[in-house]
């Protein structure tokens, strides 16, 4: 009975190691196959050459004799290939799309902020625009809210948010946390875990970042909903701040954009850890289409009516359609919205 419980478990802890090695020499493969080397012929071979090395180390493992080297083999394979993966550094000297090319930054004089770079294109249509920026002062005495957005355009589950800092007087400043992609780059999810986008901050009025999404954007069509977040303003000013270091910082050393870690959404839920009674972690950040309804649950967000009637009236593509260019465009798109 020893022999055949030893035995399943031998069995079992090789079958966990070669799913394990599986997993390590697939994220190799595509490592090396969306790595920066120019040559797409090289990218192939290099990649085709990991994956046959690592497919004979793990046949090597169905042997008592070889197991040991096979592993050592495989160890030392992966290894040298992580560490060539990890010279990839981010850059922000290359040719960006126009919507990205412009880095914005923020210089800070005590409670005065003034932001620079930021974008407020003129749209005929998503792909065709005018390109302008300008530089605001903001007084951290007078932020008032702090706005999420939640852009819908493939399911419950899955939104782009961002959020926007609200100011005495109406003043508004949006902010989205997007890839920074290079000219004839499309975005992919699964390029997206292998260092292909930079981490660019879009520091926008809303006539540019929330109209575009809601006049513009037809292929596919999205669903923007506006909600007012609740909780101390010292939490709102604390986040904006850093959320102002962090752009500062990427104007300095850039960083790569991840599809989970380094994300529209939990990089935002990283950037609110600057504050003590921040969100715990969710698996509804990660499915960032729930973000608003954990948001609700915990108490951020209007709870004075049931979720699915929030969501309903949050919804502003109509109010922004009819305001479009109109100045008072944040006013516009804000009337008649639950806890606002």
């Amino acid at each position: 009975m020893k022999k055949v419980v030893r035995w399943a478990l031998a069995v079992s802890g090789l079958f966990l190691l070669a799913l394990l090695l599986i997993g390590m020499t697939c994220w190799g493969v595509l490592a090396i196959y969306y790595s920066d080397l120019e040559s797409p012929a090289l990218r192939v071979a290099f990649a085709g050459t990991f994956g046959l090395l690592a497919l004979i180390a793990m046949i090597g493992l169905a042997s008592r004799r070889w197991r040991l080297r096979a592993l050592i083999c495989y160890t030392v394979m992966f290894v040298m290939m992580v560490a060539w993966w990890s010279t990839i550094k981010a850059s922000n000297d290359r040719v960006w799309q126009p919507d990205v090319a412009v880095l914005p930054y923020a210089t800070i004089d005590g409670d005065r902020v003034t932001v620079h770079n930021i974008r407020n294109f003129d749209y005929r249509s998503e792909t065709d625009f005018t390109p302008a920026y300008y530089d605001k002062t903001f007084d951290l005495r007078k932020l008032q809210s702090v706005d999420l957005i939640a852009v819908y355009w493939m399911g419950p589950a899955i939104a782009h948010t961002f959020l926007s800092f609200g100011f005495d007087g109406g003043d508004h400043l949006a902010i989205s946390i997007e890839t920074r992609k290079e000219q004839g780059e499309e975005y992919s999810t699964i390029k997206g875990f292998f260092k292909q986008y930079e981490l660019y901050y879009v520091v926008a009025d809303e006539r540019d970042v929330i109209r575009l999404r809601t006049n513009y954007r037809k292929d596919p069509p999205e669903d923007v909903y506006l909600y007012r977040s609740h909780g101390p303003i010292e939490n709102g000013r604390r986040l904006f701040l850093e959320y102002l270091r962090e752009i500062n910082l990427l104007k300095e050393e850039p960083e790569f954009y991840n599809t989970v870690t380094t994300n529209c959404t939990t990089t935002i839920w990283q950037n609110t850890r600057i504050n003590p009674d921040h969100l715990h972690f969710s698996w509804k950040i990660l499915l960032s289409g729930y973000v608003p309804e954990y948001m609700y649950e915990v108490g951020r967000l209007d709870t004075s009516l049931p979720f699915p009637e929030l969501k309903a009236r949050s919804l502003i593509n109509s109010r922004a359609k009819a305001a479009d260019q109109d100045p008072d465009f944040s006013r516009r798109i804000r009337e008649g919205l639950p806890g606002l």
